[in-house]
């Protein structure tokens, strides 16, 4: 599988990333050795980068992503995790966790962006996953706190980083304006843009492409099913989009971007994976994957080819933006492509 360099650091993250927030028991329980079998899959398939965070099942994801990873060797793989949700002894639990994890909720998530918070949140994690080290770490959804995230949180990062103790730092969150922000205006490396550049929407082309493209800085895109309308070759009536029961209107213009796209001889999932690469400055998908059989169809759908002209054609129907740019990857030497064995080793920024 292809990598992709995040600008102007020495992290590289595989085309395709896996998305643990399920190994969190995120709806539903996941057992142990169907979260480990995901891992496994997608190493197989090829993938070399894993996300999670404390927030995922009140530290569940990290945990058995830490020991899913646990014998491979340490340079071959990226890992990010996210600060900004403290996690302390819950005083008042009522056995099942509110937040849509299925986990006993003995602790419970406190916001905290202070430097303490950051560092306090780092430590936690390591001894989670059992890691030496995080290749990335994230802010995670500092949409109430710019303040704090800003002025103390992500210079502590930055700090880190300077240090060599982390590769790349940025942000996570369902919005991009704040995302844009946090790339002009603070140490941001790269942030992870959850459901804001997709074929229903494109609004991250007013505020967070064109700052990343500016500044040298680098997107990796989440949510690009918009939570399960785009996920199905034909999109049907209560599918979601962005966590609630999709619109009329939205799936009515699904339907119609799952025509041309079997005009074109492709599906609707797998142009929703290939659409964010049509951005130069976005150097990843990101997929929550909770067993075995997700992983190898989102492996096979990024594999697909995806001819340039179905861009072109859902352009001239007015089905996405006009300004989408055209589909050039590796343009301006941003996002290089590096095949699996020139990136092989070099996908650590630490030794």
């Amino acid at each position: 599988m292809r990598h992709r360099k995040i600008e102007n650091r020495p992290v590289e993250l595989t085309e395709l990333g896996f998305g643990a927030s399920a190994m969190g028991n995120l709806y539903r329980i996941t057992s142990a050795q169907e979260a480990t079998a995901a891992v496994d899959t997608a190493w197989a398939g090829g993938i070399r980068y894993f996300d999670t965070a404390p927030h995922y099942g009140l530290g569940l994801s990290e945990h058995r992503l830490g020991a899913a990873l646990k014998n491979r060797t340490r340079e071959e793989y990226v890992v990010s995790s996210k600060v900004g949700r403290l996690l302390v002894p819950n005083e008042r639990p009522r056995g099942v966790d509110t937040e849509g994890f299925v986990v006993r909720d003995d602790l419970r998530r406190q916001w905290d962006f202070s430097r303490d918070g950051v560092l306090r949140s780092i430590e936690a994690t390591l001894e989670r996953t059992g890691l030496d080290r995080l290749d990335i770490v994230y802010l995670h959804d500092p949409d109430d706190h710019w303040r704090q995230a800003a002025e103390e949180a992500m210079p502590a990062l930055a700090d880190l980083r300077d240090q060599g103790v982390i590769g790349a730092i940025g942000a996570g969150m369902n919005q991009s304006a704040m995302l844009a922000r946090l790339l002009r205006e603070t140490a941001a490396d790269v942030v992870m843009l959850a459901g804001r550049y997709t074929l229903l929407d494109q609004s991250a082309l007013d505020d967070v492409l064109p700052a990343a493209t500016e500044l040298g800085k680098s997107v990796v895109a989440v949510g690009v099913f918009n939570s399960g309308l785009l996920s199905r070759d034909r999109p049907a009536e209560g599918m979601k989009y962005d966590y609630q029961d999709a619109p009329p209107d939205l799936v009515t213009r699904a339907r119609a971007i799952a025509e041309v796209c079997e005009r074109h001889a492709t599906t609707l999932p797998a142009a929703a994976i290939a659409f964010p690469f049509t951005h130069p400055a976005t150097i990843n998908v990101t997929l929550g994957m909770r067993n075995p059989e997700q992983v190898a169809r989102n492996v096979e759908l990024h594999g697909r080819h995806t001819p340039e002209d179905l861009w072109d054609d859902l352009r001239a129907q007015g089905l996405i933006r006009a300004d989408v740019p055209v589909d050039r990857p590796a343009a301006a030497g941003r996002g290089p492509h590096l095949d699996s064995e020139d990136a092989r080793g070099r996908s650590s920024p630490c030794p």
